[in-house]
Formats: structure tokens, C-alpha cells, sequence
């Protein structure tokens, strides 16, 4: 890119949309920024005020400054031809992303990226209506709080360019961001699709009595999570496996691996609408007493002095 994005419009500002407003201007760049809600343009300037703080623990880049983006009002229509990247971020209805992605693909210059933070919308489903140059648009899927992890999925459609491909990806980088490339879309693309995998089976756990929501967190606080923290699933399979190593390991516990999912797909949470108060009931009892504003900084706090210490550390990815 990266030289040449000096301005980047922010359509969406929500949790993700706001976030990625802070995170850009931490890294020294002017963003436009548009949002039809109500006191959105207030909502946006307290938000960047709590999170400012946090940004400047991970490190501002020269230029940084938390006025350094102007809101436009509804629309960036007028704005369109100072963009040089473009991140949407608007509720996740198909009809909403067509028409705003149609609009920015008439309006901006033709060779400027533009990325869609759909959580699980693949952009083959909202580009219809672009004329211009639809091979410019990809998904650019954060994991959130975007201003503190590093992960974005970036998911080509069939018809997207290498060039807005490479684009992505180098600003994601210099954006201090661990992207990926997912070479085919799939619905909820790959982190979402991961967590959903891993919360039917902790939802019904928790259904069947098996354990309770904070017996569920505990679980994952004090095994799994730190250790595929550091080095990934995968690699901690290849760990397990010893000096024999991943390939070993499947073959020991395969079997009783297949087992184990004959059962879970047996057991499968169902999506009801009454299946969730049973699982809020034991959540509620997790929360007797918890400070959850506290908590969420304290975890933030955290994760950012995780990353940095990852970051010293030349084995890990």
C-alpha cells in the first residue's frame, strides 16, 4: 500500500465501525466517517475518547491524533473521490450491504479497495448493483475490539483482483493486523464458523447439566484457551504428538475422537426460543457480583500486554 492510503472513509459506526475509526487514527490516518443513526456522530466521539487511552498503551504512529477525522453526516457521498480506502461496517441485512456497497462502488475512484466488516455475508451476495468495478470488493472481517485483535479474514469473491487482494492484506499489516487470505467463501468464513463450532457443544454441556457457564469458562480459561493462545491449535497438536509428532497423535486419538462427535452430534444444542433462558440461567449465576466494566478492562489491559510480549517472542506467529 501502504503509502499511497492517506484517507480512509468508515461507513457503520457501531462497535465495529468506531473501533476501526480509533484504530486508524492511532496509526496516522485522516478518516471520513459516515452514520445515518441518530446521535451516532456523539456515540462515536465517546467511544473514541474511552479507547484512545488503551491505543496509545499498544502505540501511536507519527501523525496520530484523535481528531483527525471528520463525520460526514449520513452519507460519504461528496466525499468519495479523498478515499483511498473504504471499511463498512453496517448491520449485517443483505439489503442494507447491497445498497451501501453500490453506492460506494459508483462513487469512489475505480482502483479503490473496499472492504466489507460482514461477520458472515459473503460480498458475492452484495455486489449486484455495483457497475463500476465490483473486482475491488472483499470481505475485511475483524475479530472484536478491532483496535486491539490483530486478526482480519480477508475473503475475496470469485470475480475480486489479486491487486485489492495484495492491497488488503498490506494495509492490514500496516495497520498492525494478522490477516488471512480464505481462498473460498464459506458462510460465517472461518473464526465464526470456528466459535460456532465449539459454543453448540458448550451450550449444550450446559443444557444437559453437564457443568455450569462459569464451569465452561474455567474449562477453557485454564487449558485450551491460554494454550492455543500462544501457539494455535494445530501446533499444540503437534506438540501433544511428541517426538512422532501431529500424525501420531491423530492416529492415538482418532478413534475415540469419533466417538466423542457421534455423541455430540446426538446431542446437538437445538436454537429454540426457549432453549436460551436455560442457559441465561446459569449465566446469571456466573454474574452474581461481577463487575463487568472492570472486567473488560482488566482484559483489555491484558490482551495488550499478551500481544507485545508474543510480539518479543521468534517462534510465534
Amino acid at each position: 500500500m501502504a503509502a499511497t492510503i492517506k484517507t480512509v472513509g468508515v461507513v457503520g459506526t457501531g462497535v465495529i465501525g468506531s473501533s476501526w475509526v480509533g484504530l486508524f487514527l492511532a496509526k496516522g490516518l485522516h478518516v471520513l466517517v459516515s452514520d445515518p443513526g441518530d446521535g451516532a456522530e456523539k456515540e462515536l466521539s465517546n467511544h473514541l475518547e474511552n479507547i484512545w487511552p488503551l491505543l496509545e498503551r499498544i502505540g501511536l504512529s507519527p501523525g496520530a491524533s484523535l481528531s483527525n477525522y471528520t463525520f460526514v453526516g449520513s452519507s460519504l457521498a461528496g466525499h468519495f473521490e479523498k478515499l483511498d480506502f473504504v471499511q463498512e461496517n453496517v448491520p449485517e441485512r443483505l439489503n442494507i450491504k447491497s445498497q451501501v456497497i453500490a453506492e460506494i462502488d459508483q462513487g469512489t475512484r475505480e482502483n479503490v479497495v473496499i472492504a466489507s466488516s460482514s461477520s458472515g455475508i459473503p460480498s458475492s451476495q452484495f455486489i449486484k448493483d455495483c457497475k463500476k468495478n465490483p473486482s475491488r470488493i472483499l470481505i475485511g472481517h475483524p475479530f472484536n475490539p478491532p483496535h486491539i485483535m490483530p486478526l482480519v479474514e480477508v475473503v475475496p469473491h470469485p470475480g475480486t483482483n489479486e491487486d485489492s487482494v495484495q492491497i488488503a492484506l498490506e494495509f492490514s499489516r500496516d495497520m498492525g493486523k494478522k490477516p488471512i487470505v480464505e481462498r473460498h467463501e464459506t458462510p460465517g468464513f472461518v473464526v465464526n464458523r470456528l466459535q460456532a463450532a465449539i459454543n453448540n457443544e458448550m451450550f449444550s454441556l450446559v443444557q444437559r447439566g453437564v457443568v455450569t457457564a462459569k464451569e465452561i469458562d474455567i474449562c477453557m480459561m485454564n487449558s485450551l484457551g491460554p494454550s492455543w493462545s500462544f501457539i494455535g491449535p494445530f501446533m499444540k497438536d503437534v506438540l501433544g504428538g511428541g517426538p512422532a509428532g501431529f500424525e501420531h497423535l491423530m492416529k492415538h486419538v482418532g478413534l475415540g475422537m469419533q466417538g466423542w462427535l457421534k455423541d455430540m452430534t446426538a446431542n446437538s444444542y437445538e436454537y429454540t426460543d426457549e432453549n436460551p433462558k436455560i442457559l441465561d440461567r446459569s449465566v446469571q449465576d456466573m454474574l452474581g457480583g461481577v463487575d463487568l466494566e472492570k472486567m473488560e478492562s482488566e482484559r483489555n489491559d491484558l490482551m495488550i500486554d499478551l500481544f507485545k510480549a508474543k510480539a518479543s517472542a521468534s517462534s510465534l506467529i
